[in-house]
């Protein structure tokens, strides 16, 4: 009997308030079957609000979520480790187990003026979910 073990994917960002919430989400949401999903910041602050209503938009509720710091997965093994800005990819620690790190820098919905935000948090989430889709074919 063969037993098959998900893979455990991290996505950080610093305050992971946002794009990691997300992409978190995303990846549970496409193929929570085949993943053991995470997410962290470098300096988390909190779930951001609009993060929550872009995603209920498309059926994925991320409500229940808190923010956590990367600290509290030290030592742990990831299969893949992926950034989703620049500066948690500078100061993204390393982890054991050889996973692979991917990067892709999104831009930061919250740093928009406040009356483009949610419009700025759903292109990021359509970015997100395009960069998991073509992630997911990739592994198959």
């Amino acid at each position: 009997m063969t037993r098959t073990t998900r893979q455990r994917v991290l996505f950080l960002c610093t305050g992971n308030s946002a794009r990691s919430q997300m992409a978190e989400g995303i990846l549970r949401h496409f193929a929570g079957d085949r993943f053991e999903v995470f997410s962290a910041g470098t300096r988390p602050v909190g779930l951001n609000p609009n993060a929550v209503t872009a995603m209920a938009e498309i059926g994925i509720s991320i409500a229940g979520s808190r923010s956590k710091s990367v600290d509290e997965f030290a030592g742990q093994r990831f299969d893949y480790v992926f950034t989703v800005c620049d500066n948690a990819k500078e100061s993204c620690p390393i982890f054991p187990g050889g996973g692979r790190r991917l990067h892709q820098s999104f831009d930061d919905p919250a740093a928009a003026p406040a009356d483009q935000q949610l419009g700025v948090f759903r292109k990021v989430r359509d970015q997100i979910a395009d960069r998991l889709q073509e992630f997911l074919r990739s592994e198959s």
